[in-house]
């Protein structure tokens, strides 16, 4: 449980075999690298190394938003990418999974924007781009006050909440406690059934600090990536991991990511039951990382749920099958759903 949890993978499970022009939108934008592309000032500058085309256009559109919680004297500017254009519609809000960032969304965002959907791609506190320079606390409590606060300030209208691996977690809590806040929930391959952090809670904090910087390490990404996805070129892979690691070079991930493993995390699986929101239910039908029994068992415990499996997919339906879950989304957001 400890591995579900901190998004370790499980032992188990079929590997993916995916290939690069798989996982991407065929409306590929301009190639990257050291080109002349303007991004925030606040990314670490490494960003400009990058070369998925659709991360370092995702990049470019990150931006901060202030935003009061009780816990800080000051507004927590937090990193977000914002939609170009408001509807009257029902927003739909992409939270991300553990350790990661908006940048997860760099491949079905401008899908879900090219269906006239209004999109917002949050990053979860503690995690992400934000400044936070004065660290709040960065414990399940914290994070689900400031993604109020956020959605209180700035999209202000019931919203389809969107929630991979623990960003499941990350939404089924937040669904509980502000039902007026959530018409609709979308969980992908959600770790909703490990009991937080587990044993990591007892380590003494100077032994925290060694286990979590091996979070932010070349070789555990790099082989995380390899699990989760084969047929990728080695020079792919080590992009993607630079991408999927650039939040951590911020300086006080560190210490916000002790923070949120000495807490314990989240444990949500007494308030599954508790959701009221219809949910769609998302797995990949090879998952490796979490097994789609868990897929199973949550329909089963939310009755007003539908369950899709996404075909020679593993743990990141949306990275790997980007067009099949901005469908998805898109039509479950839209209630052309049967």
């Amino acid at each position: 449980m400890v591995a579900l949890s901190w998004g370790f993978p499980v032992i188990g499970g079929t590997r993916v075999k995916r290939s690069a022009r798989n996982t991407t939108h065929a409306r590929v934008p301009a190639a990257g690298g050291s080109g002349s592309a303007t991004f925030p000032s606040f990314l670490p500058k490494e960003v400009h190394k990058i070369k998925d085309p659709f991360a370092r256009m995702l990049a470019q559109r990150i931006q901060r938003l202030p935003v009061e919680i009780e816990f800080s004297e000051s507004c927590i500017m937090s990193s977000c990418v914002k939609p170009v254009v408001q509807s009257n519609a029902n927003p739909v809000v992409l939270l991300h999974s553990f350790d990661s960032s908006c940048l997860e969304w760099r491949c079905t965002y401008p899908l879900l924007e090219e269906a006239g959907l209004e999109v917002w791609a949050v990053d979860v506190l503690g995690w992400g781009f934000s400044d936070l320079e004065v660290l709040p606390p960065c414990n399940a409590a914290t994070k689900r006050h400031h993604l109020y606060q956020l959605w209180k300030s700035h999209i202000k209208r019931p919203m389809t909440l969107v929630g991979p691996s623990l960003g499941g977690a990350v939404a089924i809590d937040f669904a509980v406690n502000y039902p007026e806040a959530v018409k609709k929930l979308v969980l992908i391959s959600p770790c909703v059934y490990a009991e937080g952090t587990g044993l990591l809670t007892k380590l003494p904090r100077m032994m925290a600090y060694p286990v979590v910087s091996l979070l932010k390490s070349m070789p555990i990404r790099l082989s995380a990536k390899f699990l989760a996805f084969s047929g990728l070129s080695f020079s792919t892979t080590l992009d993607w991991t630079n991408v999927g690691r650039l939040h951590c070079l911020l300086p006080w991930w560190e210490e916000a990511t002790v923070n949120y493993m000495l807490s314990g995390g989240y444990n949500v699986v007494t308030q599954i039951k508790q959701v009221k929101q219809r949910a769609l239910i998302i797995w990949g039908e090879r998952d490796n990382i979490i097994s789609n029994k868990f897929g199973k068992r949550l329909h089963c415990d939310l009755p007003n749920s539908f369950m899709h499996e996404v075909s020679n997919c593993g743990h990141l339906p949306h990275v790997e099958k980007p067009d099949a879950i901005a469908k998805l989304i898109t039509d479950f957001a839209r209630d052309n759903w049967c």
